[in-house]
């Protein structure tokens, strides 16, 4: 099973500050505590993971790499307690200043008489494309961050000439069950990090991890009509299992650039035109944007400013069905001729006077204007 997100664990924000942070953790964490729950053995588990989540959190470091590249960014496993993608490690002391010492460990399963089994790390991957490609759809490339087995040592994390030997701590079983007080709580093997193996000699190229340190390119189809925030799940393709784990899975976060001319709302879009006046009176034809070329559409005579058409089609896909396409909306704003010459002045002016020569025939929104104001003094 997947991890839970370190923030949903918390149930902060993903821009929640220190302090949220700390006091969120402080109240589940009492919540949780196996002291207050010794009749529900599912609180020492959920205890653990708002442990670990606050330990990640609270750490400006982890949390940025956690930010960055998901639970693979901040998963030290076979790195000696250093950074890391994939595997379990030990808890520190994130509860220190509440509980004082309190034992725990990211959960795995246990082989029959062995040690645990653990799911890969998932990663994640934010990308950014533009809103053309959001609605034709790419495949792309992405690089990210992963682990390639040590051709030096094969994957054993051993020295050549040497191999592992069952850790003495846990007797291979990978966890170790520690008490306090009146309870205990299994947890996963201090020594060996939950392989059950110590290694007397490490492999010097990979530390005895096993395991190097690379990147892997991965291809990515971003479907027709994908909308912003939206995450594409690559099973299999996140960090590699410990012990003969499943991979975790890559999720890959699309965000759409801001558009220089269409605003999204669903599969709709929204663009704004300006209008002549000539054009807004006399109407005609006009052209107008769209995501696949330049589109033609009439508008009637007399258009008024901040007006609304409707472009059936010329909208986005959507992402699951790329036969059912929104509509583009233009929005129509007269814009008022400036830096006018003495000629065009005067003849403004005489078009004014013939205008207001025919009373308000020409001009129906003005009269029904100062009714209204006439009628609220009334």
């Amino acid at each position: 099973m997947a991890k839970k997100d370190f923030y949903e664990t918390l149930d902060v924000a993903r821009n929640a500050t220190d302090e949220e942070i700390k006091k969120s953790y402080r109240k589940l964490a009492m919540k949780y505590h196996p002291d207050r729950n010794q009749d529900n053995p599912s609180a020492e588990e959920k205890f653990k993971e708002v442990k670990e989540a606050y330990e990640m959190l609270s750490d400006p470091e982890k949390r940025a790499a956690y930010d960055q590249y998901g639970h693979a960014g901040v998963d030290p496993n076979g790195m000696g307690g250093g950074g890391g993608f994939g595997g379990g490690h030990p808890f520190g002391d994130a509860f220190g200043d509440i509980f004082g010492d309190i034992f725990g460990g990211r959960g795995g399963q246990q082989q029959r008489g062995g040690p645990q089994v653990y799911r890969g790390s998932d990663l994640r991957y934010t990308m950014e494309i533009s809103l053309e490609d959001a609605a034709k759809g790419k495949v792309t490339q992405i690089r990210v961050p992963s682990w390639d087995e040590c051709d030096v040592c094969h994957g054993s994390g051993a020295e050549a000439g040497s191999t592992p030997e069952t850790c003495p701590t846990c007797h291979g079983q990978g966890q170790v069950r520690m008490s306090q007080g009146f309870f205990s709580v299994q947890q996963t093997c201090p020594t060996c990090h939950g392989t059950g193996k110590h290694i007397p000699k490490p492999c010097k190229p990979c530390g005895g991890a096993g395991k190097v340190k690379s990147n892997k390119t991965l291809e990515v189809n971003i479907p027709a009509g994908i909308e912003d925030g939206m995450r594409i799940r690559n099973a299999g393709k996140g960090e590699p299992g410990v012990n003969g784990g499943p991979s975790g899975d890559l999720f890959v976060e699309v965000h759409i650039k801001a558009h220089g001319v269409f605003e999204r709302e669903g599969t709709d879009l929204h663009c704004t035109v300006p209008l002549s006046f000539t054009k807004a009176a006399l109407g005609g034809e006009i052209e107008v944007p769209t995501l696949h070329g330049g589109a033609h559409m009439t508008l009637p005579e007399g258009t008024q400013t901040g007006q609304q058409f409707r472009l059936r089609g010329k909208g986005m896909p959507h992402v699951r069905s790329a036969s059912t396409v929104g509509d583009l909306y233009v929005h129509v704003v007269l814009e008022t001729p400036v830096k006018l010459t003495a000629e065009q002045k005067d003849m403004l002016q005489k078009l004014d006077e013939s205008l207001k020569a025919n009373g308000d025939k020409h001009s129906p929104q003005n009269k029904s204007w100062f009714d209204k104001v006439k009628s609220f003094f009334d």
